[in-house]
């Protein structure tokens, strides 16, 4: 395609960056906006002059009849992704949609089916995905170097709790659940991806404090094979801190807030050095590659199903105290 034209469906918060990374890339223009709210649609127009003579719309189907786009970016709340993504497919589009991909197990096997039939290009927006460090880990894995996984940790804490009070994302009517659901989403998907694990049984104990969705998940797992996990989601936490890691027979990875530190099977610890971490990129760069054929997909909506499976055992398992087997 000469020129690849984009819409944006949902212009909050989110959307600005994949604007911004867009319409970095060459033959891309980002043809019409979409929101329900007027400001919303006003305050980005004014953030980005080149988008001041663009189209509008009140909502995506309208979009879609316009017939200005051959491809969308889905940065609506998570409960509207199950609709949009498969109305857009149906309507010729390529997608890009923000994490989650949906909610619930059963809207993840609509959508995949739906991207199956209609044979455009679906990306999930897992940054992680194409991040160095991720996917240096990843390869070292995949290359058989540590032996198996034997044992994962994640944490992940945020402000979650206090900077989300009031908005949509603790309304489980649009958010579909807390934290877990939303940036906690984002800690699953990359431990799944880097470890190449399925996920057997999960146990959870869940807070939700004195919201309707989840603000504090500790998870334990069983993975298929016989690697352990342990995930804790903390919501409510003064700061932004993650930690990952990841202990296979041979060795260990450390990932301390976006710092990569591996121990070998001597114990000899080391930071690999920046040529020795693969090339990054980001989904949206991704998204037009794989539109012009020129990569393949590197967050495909797979990832989007194995998420909300352990997403969903955790829940189903903190509110029935029993073990849940996927």
């Amino acid at each position: 395609m000469d020129e690849i034209r984009v819409g944006i469906i949902g212009t909050g918060g989110i959307s600005q960056g994949h604007i911004e990374r867009l319409n970095k890339i060459d033959g891309v223009s980002i043809t019409a906006l979409c929101d329900i709210r007027p400001e919303a649609l006003a305050r980005t127009k004014s953030k980005h002059p080149f988008l001041h003579d663009v189209p509008t719309f009140e909502n995506y189907e309208a979009l879609l009849a316009s017939k200005l786009t051959d491809a969308v970016v889905i940065c609506t709340p998570h409960t509207l992704h199950h609709d949009q993504s498969i109305q857009c497919l149906k309507a010729g589009q390529h997608v890009l949609s923000e994490k989650p991909l949906v909610c619930t197990i059963a809207h993840a096997h609509d959508v995949i089916e739906e991207i199956d039939k209609s044979g455009k290009v679906f990306v999930l927006n897992y940054q992680r995905h194409y991040q160095p460090e991720f996917l240096y880990i990843h390869n070292e894995i995949k290359s058989g170097k540590y032996g198996e996984v034997q044992f994962v940790q994640g944490l992940q804490c945020q402000e979650w709790y206090v900077n989300c009070a009031g908005s949509w994302r603790h309304d489980p009517a649009l958010s579909g659940g807390g934290q877990l659901n939303d940036s906690g989403s984002h800690l699953l998907a990359v431990l799944l991806f880097i470890t190449g694990l399925s996920v057997e049984s999960v146990a959870s104990f869940i807070d939700n404090l004195d919201v309707p969705v989840d603000i504090n998940s500790a998870i334990s797992i069983r993975f298929k094979g016989g690697a352990q996990g342990n995930i804790s989601v903390v919501g409510n936490a003064p700061c932004w801190y993650e930690d990952i890691t990841i202990w296979c027979a041979k060795g260990i990875f450390f990932m301390r807030n976006g710092v990569l530190e591996v121990c070998d099977a001597n114990g000899k610890r080391f930071k690999p050095n920046a040529s020795d971490l693969p090339a990054g990129s980001n989904p949206d760069v991704n998204f037009i590659e794989a539109i012009r054929k020129e990569k393949p997909i590197g967050s495909p909506a797979l990832w989007g199903l194995r998420v909300i499976e352990l997403t969903e055992a955790a829940w189903n398992s903190a509110e029935s105290g029993e073990i849940v087997t996927l």
